[in-house]
């Protein structure tokens, strides 16, 4: 007997690895690897999450309908038209669940969210990686590696691991390049953080076209990353596919209960703007001091590269060097970057004791 036949495309999938939680250190841990928000959660949120731990034995609302009318009233946008999920996660897989398969491809980037090639892989269809320009999203190479068989296109933006984001006129270029029937998936989890003019979340496109939708997250700006909560803004006829194959409570109670919460509450999410405009340019100008290549962000984290030379620290060493030391940054081989690590924006201790141990790791004769 050789058991059930797993589908052959699952086993080509090379499992997503998140950042890493825990350091072999005796030092006070500094967990800077999952772009998480360094102000914690809303007081109001947790308040609202406490209380709804009198209703755990009840069933959550499955249309999250008072979530998703809270958060079209804070958006300006039509409840009817949102789909609540597990986190953004959830919704990325459910549209390539609805509209590929075995035989079609999905456009990505090349350094870009493993979960598009994950989502892709998991329903049979071919993954199709659009090179990058300047480690950003490029609209002419996506557009190039647009084919008949190409039935959606995954955009992060701004992006993630790099940081880098494509403008509201390079967005609405790319869905005029597109066909009619290639669904345009934005992904703006950062989409809070962002203070760039030319930047759009791209909801506005949504409204325009029947084939783009934008997905967001309360993981990041929201601080609600253990709930698992996102959700979705698109076209009515891409919501009723959703919500046919969803499962029935995707969103759980106190999570729904959190994130309405959050919502409210406008100063803790102005903070984290705030503390996030003060100190990213602190992190990028004091670690470009050092001598590294420091890769412009407009998200919450920044990226650096090492130098390629042999004789050069690598980003490996690097890494394992913090992680001694209770940093816990994030290494990028799996997304093809393997000179660079990637590190969230964390309270001012955290972003002083990062840069002084690179500084220490480099030491003076390699500045």
């Amino acid at each position: 007997m050789t058991g059930p036949r797993i589908q052959p495309s699952i086993l080509d999938i090379a499992p997503y690895v998140p950042g890493l939680s825990s350091a072999p250190s005796d030092k006070r841990l500094v967990k800077m690897s999952s772009n998480e928000t360094p102000l914690g959660t809303s007081p109001d949120a947790v308040e609202a999450y406490r209380g709804a731990s009198e209703l755990l034995h009840r069933y959550p609302d499955g249309a999250a309908a008072e979530l998703r009318t809270a958060i079209g009233d804070v958006y300006g946008l039509d409840p009817e038209r949102i789909v609540c999920g597990n986190g953004s996660d959830d919704l990325l897989y459910l549209l390539a669940t609805a509209y590929a398969g075995p035989g079609d491809e999905v456009l990505i980037t090349k350094h870009s969210f493993a979960m598009y090639q994950i989502a892709a892989q998991s329903v049979g269809a071919t993954p199709v990686i659009a090179p990058d320009r300047l480690l950003g999203s490029d609209v002419d190479s996506l557009l190039k590696h647009v084919g008949p068989d190409t039935r959606v296109c995954y955009l992060a933006n701004p992006n993630n691991p790099t940081g880098t984001f494509l403008s509201s006129d390079e967005v609405a270029r790319l869905r005029e390049g597109l066909s009619d029937s290639v669904l345009l998936v934005i992904d703006a989890a950062y989409a809070e953080y962002v203070r760039r003019e030319g930047y759009s979340d791209g909801i506005a496109l949504v409204d325009r076209y029947d084939n783009v939708v934008v997905t967001r997250t309360f993981s990041k700006i929201f601080g609600l990353a253990s709930l698992r909560l996102g959700w979705l803004y698109g076209p009515s006829k891409v919501v009723d596919a959703l919500n046919r194959i969803r499962c029935p409570f995707n969103a759980n109670g106190a999570a729904q209960a959190a994130g309405m919460a959050a919502l409210k509450d406008v100063a803790f999410v102005e903070a984290a703007v705030a503390h996030n405009e003060q100190w990213r340019p602190w992190l990028e100008k004091e670690l470009g001091g050092l001598g590294l290549t420091v890769h412009p962000s407009i998200a919450n984290f920044v990226l650096i590269e090492f130098e390629r030379s042999p004789r050069s620290q690598s980003a490996a060493r690097a890494y394992d060097y913090l992680l001694q030391n209770g940093v816990i940054g994030r290494e990028l081989r799996g997304y093809n970057l393997p000179n660079c690590l990637r590190f969230s924006v964390g309270l001012e201790e955290d972003n002083r004791l990062l840069v002084d141990l690179i500084a220490k790791f480099i030491g003076p004769s390699r500045r």
